[in-house]
């Protein structure tokens, strides 16, 4: 006995035993769901509201827009606050609850966030407090920004982008002549955010990030596109006509393009290219943006079903309609931990070595033309009319299998992950 309590506090000290790990959970903390009952709310209230106004109106809503900055929800302290999160998922949240609300105007006002991403992933910490506060303005004359990398012979081919950025060097200015397509905020934005080549000879390797301050001359807008969904979001072409910008206003500064463009040029490889930079990073939060759709359809298609009386019983009752909703939901909630995990992933600098960040859009973005499809059918006849929203929900929903990546290059970029081979 006495042997025994003398061994017992030895083992018990080991310094063998392993620290204690923390512990795996999925229950989100009390931060990050005060944000989303927050954005829910503005959702709710505000957003939900407006929405069919401006589908139908097909302009930017400007007041929504302002309201979110009074409040604080559109500015980069926001955003700020949404990226602080060390595991990833308050972003991911956020955009879900506000694409709940409506998602032509959740465009409008998260479509700053991708040239802000650009900005924050690609410029010194000098051009990042310069212009990123610039794409948000202020809540009393709220701006936005956009980012342009599509061209009308350059969207899922990135390295066809035919945009050139030469420099001046006796006046240290950049000239940008060329023309971007299907640019959000493309033309209303203060800040404009463009991808360009300065090598045509290295294809996608030799692309550069550029920012065109506000009112830049020779950068102007073109046709606005008019939308088959998400049309409270403005999209437009930008013509760039020998727009002259500051040397400065190359992201990351000349330095570091001439030594990424020289270890090219030697054979090396580069990092990553400025676009398909941006786009990686954001692809968690777009698939958020397409859950926040296909909830908001499946949970209208739910308490209609719920209602809906047909041969002298709820329609939910019925097998067909019931287990829809059940797959649903299913489908929703397998998305959901499929763009935390690419989120989480990328936020502590884990490496997506099975293109995770494209697994969680492409599965999202299917899920949302999936759902709010089935919702259609679920309300019949009634889906299909503007009087009920699912039907604006369905057109809201096709763009999250297009851009940024569409579903096929989604499928390729995991292909050549899982096999190493560069399938085609």
């Amino acid at each position: 006995m006495e042997a025994t309590e003398q061994l017992a506090p030895e083992a018990t000290e080991s310094d063998d035993a392993p620290p204690e790990g923390p512990r795996f959970t999925l229950e989100l903390n009390q931060d990050q769901k005060d944000i989303r009952e927050w954005v829910h709310g503005f959702a709710e209230k505000v957003v939900r509201p407006a929405a069919a106004e401006w589908d139908e109106r097909e302009e930017t809503p400007w007041p929504v827009i302002q309201e979110a900055a009074k409040i604080g929800l559109y500015g980069f302290e926001a955003l700020g606050q949404f990226w602080a999160d060390e595991t990833g998922l308050t972003l991911p949240i956020a955009n879900e609850e506000l694409f709940w609300g409506d998602a032509g105007i959740g465009m409008a006002i998260m479509g700053t966030s991708l040239a802000v991403a650009a900005i924050f992933g690609q410029g010194t910490p000098e051009q990042m407090g310069e212009w990123i506060p610039q794409c948000f303005g202020t809540p009393e004359e709220p701006k936005v920004a956009a980012f342009c990398s599509s061209e009308p012979d350059a969207g899922s081919d990135v390295a066809a982008i035919r945009t050139t950025a030469k420099y001046d060097e006796a006046s240290d200015e950049w000239v940008l002549n060329g023309q971007k397509a299907w640019a959000t905020n493309g033309g209303i934005a203060d800040v404009h955010v463009v991808i360009a080549t300065v090598d045509r000879e290295l294809r996608s390797r030799g692309h550069a990030a550029f920012v065109i301050p506000p009112g830049t001359k020779g950068c102007e807008q073109g046709a606005k596109v008019k939308k088959h969904g998400l049309r409270a979001s403005h999209t437009a072409d930008v013509h760039l006509d020998d727009c002259r910008i500051p040397g400065s206003c190359l992201l990351g500064g000349k330095e570091k393009l001439d030594e990424r463009l020289a270890r090219v040029r030697e054979g090396k490889r580069s990092k990553s290219q400025a676009a398909m930079q941006t786009f990686e990073a954001s692809r968690p939060t777009v698939g958020a943006q397409a859950l926040g759709i296909a909830r908001a359809a499946y949970e209208y298609a739910l308490e209609y079903a719920k209602e809906r009386q047909q041969f002298g019983r709820a329609i939910v009752e019925n097998q067909a309609i019931a287990f829809t909703l059940a797959d649903m939901k299913l489908e929703i909630d397998a998305a959901r931990l499929l763009v935390w995990r690419a989120a989480w992933m990328g936020r502590s600098g884990q490496k997506f070595e099975n293109a995770e960040g494209s697994m969680s859009k492409l599965k999202a973005g299917e899920v949302a033309v999936w759902a709010t499809e089935r919702a259609i059918q679920i309300l019949g006849g009634n889906g299909y009319t503007r009087e009920f929203p699912v039907e604006r929900m369905h057109r809201d929903a096709k763009i999250y299998t297009i851009f940024e990546g569409t579903s096929e290059i989604q499928r390729l970029v995991i292909s050549r992950a899982i096999s190493g081979v560069h399938v085609q």
